[in-house]
């Protein structure tokens, strides 16, 4: 019987699995070896797509004579610096007393090209491959995956479309930067005074690249405005409140041209015109026309993917995403966490079953452990499949970050900003256990003379989850609140229990007294810039930044990038100065060399800036993974789109225009 051999992405990883299988495995030059398996790694990438002078000599030369360049049969080299371990990799891969090779790499569309790229390399022929298939590097884990490892050709869709991404940024990156270089390179090289510009493009870089613009441009261009709010200064058996009028249907000013919005003017002279119609004589007391009471439940939030985690980190922590994909990776390698590079919010229902393993192992962290006791003690977790946060609906490839519950002795060997991601991502998890924060809310309408005054309070009466949520840490000033007064309505109030009681017995006919009228001036603000947080995740939502959380996770679609390749590509953003990365707030800015850039694909390739046709792309590359349409079929449409739009940037004549 031939020998097994297992071949993982990294040592480190590669490590693991030796331990798992507890072998008395003994160290060679690049791999480990007993009398059972072999194991071995990759370091990363070994294998990637040549340049295109390998095709042919005259390809080396930049020329729209050798443009579009679409090869019929791509070629593969072997990276010069890994060849070392791709030559020992491939001979334990052809080595005849190996029967069966376990596809040990990242379970996701990367690691499936790692290992492909390798095999097909290495020209395999006769063997046994399985794919093993895991969501975290503990013990359990590993060998569950080894156990149930499915034939590797169950992954060939996958496989198929992890060829293609690299097909479609391989090909859209040559031609059309070497076609935009071509045509406005000395245009652009020339303005900015360099002593050359090559035009950087590619499909998911150029278009988040086109977002920061924007959104860049449409701050430039906000005028703002002011505009006054009529607040009314009230007493409730003389506890003092504030409401604000609004121009409601029965009030002199409804749908009056002076109103900026329902609650404000835009002259200072007509808020003070009202607040003398209201203050004449007689005065008169407010009248309480209306008063709704009810309570509000506010559920925990669905768990983390890598997207959310790394909104949060650049507000709490100001990290980058790239960090923060750094730091949650190595919570994965040790053991802490499960796999980082996945979309998912939710659980899956097998690992719902097992669940309490995971809150049991938290018993051990101290930061966690009161809350880790209770909700096993309440057995709180045996329902939790029936529950929004279980839906093997909306997984893909691998549920949402949750902690494993193990490797806490590798706790004190984190440093403080990776401890701080941990306790982040374990409070999420737990918080799911508990019931929802409670709320009552009053929403108050008071009328004086003809005119409304509209006011609302919110108190907590019961804390639920908010428990676990209480950080450790103080958490970084994140993007400053919005003012009230810029808002077109006012927040809710906060209610102390007096007030609480006396709004409780409160009724619909009764009289406030009003004590005094004062104006609030506010102005409309301009549109927020993207942080390195919050472009993640309107990549993820393709193009649209959407705040609020749940309203996020109801209309997830298909994202700009993955979750593997969002940071690295904001990253070679700052690299190649199209954008500037301000570190202590995380705010984004495109750079001049940025706005250039822009302007010379909105004049030539103008679809490379549209998210919607971006995350098309993306959403077929899914389709390929899922089996619904052919790599044929995808292939014909991108190499189409490549030489179509290179053939017609050759044929524009507006480098002026810049």
């Amino acid at each position: 019987m031939g020998k097994n051999l297992f071949i993982a992405e990294k040592p480190s990883v590669a490590r693991e699995f030796a331990n798992a299988l507890k072998y008395n495995m003994r160290s060679k030059d690049g791999y480990l070896e007993s009398e059972e398996a072999i194991v071995t790694w990759c370091v990363g990438h070994l294998v990637t797509m040549s340049y295109p002078e390998v095709y042919d000599e005259k390809f080396k030369r930049w020329s729209f004579e050798t443009l579009p360049f679409l090869p019929a049969e791509f070629k593969y080299e072997v990276i010069e610096n890994a060849r070392k371990q791709y030559t020992i990799v491939s001979s334990l891969l052809n080595r005849e007393d190996v029967s069966t090779i376990y596809v040990c790499t990242d379970s996701g569309r990367e690691g499936e090209y790692i290992y492909r790229l390798v095999e097909q390399m290495a020209g395999v022929q006769g063997k046994e491959r399985k794919r093993v298939w895991i969501d975290s590097q503990t013990e359990e884990e590993i060998l569950r995956g080894i156990r149930e490892a499915k034939d590797l050709s169950a992954y060939d869709n996958l496989g198929n479309a992890a060829y293609l991404r690299a097909k479609e940024d391989y090909l859209m990156g040559i031609n059309f930067s070497r076609a935009l270089t071509l045509k406005y390179g000395k245009t652009v090289k020339d303005y900015l005074k360099r002593d050359r510009a090559v035009i950087s493009v590619g499909r998911v870089m150029t278009c988040v690249l086109g977002m920061i613009v924007n959104r860049e441009r449409e701050i430039r261009s906000f005028t703002k405005t002011p505009f006054y709010r009529v607040i009314g200064n009230f007493k409730l058996q003389e506890k003092p409140f504030t409401a604000e009028w609004r121009a409601v249907e029965g009030s002199k000013y409804y749908n009056s041209p002076v109103l900026y919005k329902e609650n404000g003017f835009k002259k200072k002279e007509d808020a003070e015109r009202l607040i003398g119609e209201l203050s004449a004589e007689p005065a008169g007391p407010a009248n309480v026309i209306g008063i709704e009471k009810k309570k509000e439940n506010k559920n925990a939030p669905l768990l983390y993917n890598l997207a959310e985690l790394q909104n949060d980190c650049s507000k709490y922590f100001k990290i980058s995403p790239d960090e923060t994909l750094r730091i949650v990776q190595e919570l994965y390698e040790k053991k802490m966490t499960t796999y980082p590079r996945t979309d998912a919010r939710v659980l899956s229902t097998a690992v719902a079953k097992e669940i309490h393993k995971n809150i049991g192992g938290l018993r051990n962290y101290a930061l966690a452990a009161p809350f880790a006791k209770e909700v096993l003690e309440q057995g709180t977790y045996k329902n939790i499949a029936k529950t929004r946060y279980v839906n093997d609906k909306q997984i893909t490839d691998h549920y949402a970050i949750i902690p494993t519950g193990q490797g806490l002795n590798n706790l004190a060997g984190l440093a403080p900003t990776a401890a701080k991601v941990y306790e982040v991502i374990v409070r999420r998890f737990l918080s799911i256990f508990y019931p929802p924060a409670v709320y009552q809310k009053f929403s108050l309408t008071l009328q004086v003379k003809e005119e409304s005054f509209f006011a609302s309070f919110k108190v907590l009466i019961q804390e639920g989850y908010l428990k676990v949520t209480d950080f450790s840490f103080k958490k970084e000033n994140t993007a400053p609140k919005e003012d009230k007064e810029n808002e077109n309505e006012s927040a809710d109030e906060k209610c102390d229990a007096e007030l609480t009681n006396l709004l409780t017995h409160l009724k619909k006919g009764d009289t406030l007294s009003v004590d005094t009228y004062e104006i609030k001036e506010g102005e409309t603000s301009p549109p927020k810039r993207y942080t390195s947080g919050s472009i993640i995740l309107t990549m993820e939502n393709a193009g649209q930044y959407i705040e609020d959380e749940e309203l996020r996770a109801q209309i997830k679609g298909s994202g700009i990038g993955t979750s593997a390749t969002r940071a690295e590509i904001l990253k070679k953003l700052v690299n190649i100065e199209y954008l500037a990365l301000n570190k202590k707030t995380q705010v984004l800015t495109p750079t001049q060399m940025g706005e250039m850039i822009y302007d010379v694909v909105s004049d030539s390739i103008r679809p490379l800036l549209n998210p919607a046709l971006t995350a098309s792309w993306e959403k077929g590359l899914t389709m390929v993974a899922d089996g619904v349409i052919t790599p044929d079929d995808y292939m014909g449409k991108l190499t189409d789109f490549v030489g179509r739009r290179t053939v017609a940037v050759r044929g524009l004549n507006n480098q002026v225009v810049l």
